[in-house]
């Protein structure tokens, strides 16, 4: 089955510095009907400002990962990792029993663009962590690996039976993905225009998928599409 989430009706957040738009519940857009699918709680699309962003502010018993679509994304936070995030690298911080940071846009000329992504870990109070990878392999790849349980193929570990997977089909071809019995996925349109069984979907679009089990992704234009493949 497949349930679209368009982008229209995700929430929103305008602080004039910051335009941010809610797959999920989260802050004060309160949707009982989206409260997350499986293990994924949020997915925030967010833009910020040059020179603009998130002060210090806590966090935890949570697995956050953050992709940048355009720009770069400062980092600093309480283990005292600093660092700066660009287009085809994948952060991963888990919260565990508490940790603090701050975001911000590392341009004082260009806006940022990026997802922010939190999953449910496995366990509570793990211990803060923090891991950043570069993929300059995702293009043409198909369906690349970022994230998953294990760390397998190069990607980033996260601390949930699931995989994060990121793919940039060109316009006219097809990117496949087979789930294994019982597996949940979530299909989530970073820009572009794609089509999924008989359904379009464009840039911010996203759909939940429940016993399927293969998924076929077919660019109408250069895109970009993150894939979860989860435990129900």
């Amino acid at each position: 089955m497949i349930t679209i989430r368009r982008a229209e009706d995700r929430g929103q957040a305008n602080l004039g510095w910051l335009d941010s738009r809610h797959t999920f519940s989260f802050g004060h857009y309160n949707d009982p009907d989206h409260m997350g699918f499986g293990p994924l709680r949020v997915i925030n699309e967010d833009r910020v400002e040059p020179g603009r962003g998130f002060d210090t502010h806590g966090h935890s018993n949570m697995e956050i990962i953050s992709y940048v679509l355009d720009g770069e994304l400062a980092h600093k936070d309480s283990i005292g990792t600093g660092s700066v995030i660009r287009p085809g690298e994948v952060q991963r911080m888990t919260a565990g029993s508490g940790i603090r940071h701050s975001e911000y846009n590392h341009s004082d000329t260009d806006k940022v663009h990026f997802l922010q992504i939190w999953i449910l870990p496995e366990t509570d109070g793990l211990e803060p962590g923090y891991e950043q990878k570069a993929f300059e392999d995702i293009d043409g790849f198909g369906f690349r690996l970022v994230a998953s349980r294990n760390g397998r193929d190069g990607s980033v570990t996260i601390h949930q039976d699931a995989a994060l997977y990121v793919a940039k089909p060109s316009e006219g071809q097809s990117v496949t993905h087979r789930f294994q019995q019982s597996r949940i996925g979530w299909l989530q349109v970073a820009r572009g225009d794609v089509r999924i069984s008989d359904e379009r979907l464009q840039a911010g679009d996203g759909a939940s998928l429940a016993d399927i089990g293969e998924l076929t992704v077919t660019a109408l234009e250069d895109s970009e599409v993150l894939l979860f493949d989860m435990i129900a």
